[in-house]
């Protein structure tokens, strides 16, 4: 008999949100049944996915018999909170809060500039060609990933990974930002802290088999 999944996860290939609780359910040693919710197909604007998210955004992750949950930050705290090993928020006060705050740089500051529907509407009423929107995903995703650069590169906490030597969200929302970046071949500044600590993650299982490349729906070659 086939165990069943512990979760079912809403989600897309492409996309950095559904990549981090991907990380988070691997560290965690956890399953979900994933269903693909199509961006290109605008899937997550059908009535279906907007009763269980109506801002029409994915990931959501549903646990049995409970409401959906969405936001990739609080879906991965929920997993921290319910299933504590590895944690993925540091002891102490001072450090969850600076683990909280590299991710909402890069999960809170960085990575909404980018989605398909921000890129939708530039295209649309914005007047936003191809190559302006590669541009104008070059210098969001450069102007996010240089300023976590910086505080990596200067302070003391960070050691083998963002904070310290185990990895945590923050990792987990670095590492969804630049797999995206990897993936739309964006030429972005030297970042030689942050290229340390993505090698280390990526030689990690968990981060290797949420690789989003190698997804449902990925695309082959």
């Amino acid at each position: 008999m086939t165990d069943l999944p512990d979760f079912e996860l809403y989600g897309f290939w492409r996309t950095s949100a559904t990549y981090r609780v991907r990380v988070a359910l691997n560290l965690k040693g956890l399953t979900a049944h994933e269903q693909v919710i199509d961006l290109d197909a605008n899937e997550q604007l059908g009535a279906g996915f907007l009763a269980i998210n109506p801002l029409g955004a994915i990931p959501a992750l549903i646990v049995k018999g409970q409401a959906p949950l969405t936001q990739s930050t609080a879906i991965l705290e929920f997993l921290d909170e319910t299933h504590p090993a590895p944690p993925l928020l540091p002891a102490d006060p001072h450090g969850r809060a600076r683990v909280r705050s590299i991710a909402a740089m890069l999960a809170g500051d960085t990575h909404p500039l980018i989605t398909p529907r921000v890129r939708k509407y530039l295209q649309t009423k914005g007047g936003f060609d191809d190559a302006a929107i590669k541009g104008w995903m070059t210098h969001w995703f450069g102007t996010g990933l240089a300023a976590v650069e910086k505080r990596l590169a200067s302070e003391a906490a960070t050691g083998s990974f963002c904070h310290g030597d185990e990895v945590t969200i923050a990792d987990i929302c670095l590492g969804s930002i630049t797999v995206m970046a990897r993936i739309n071949k964006l030429a972005l500044p030297p970042l030689p802290t942050i290229d340390g600590i993505m090698a280390r993650c990526e030689a990690l299982e968990a981060f290797a088999k949420a690789d989003p490349l190698k997804q449902v729906g990925a695309p082959k070659g």
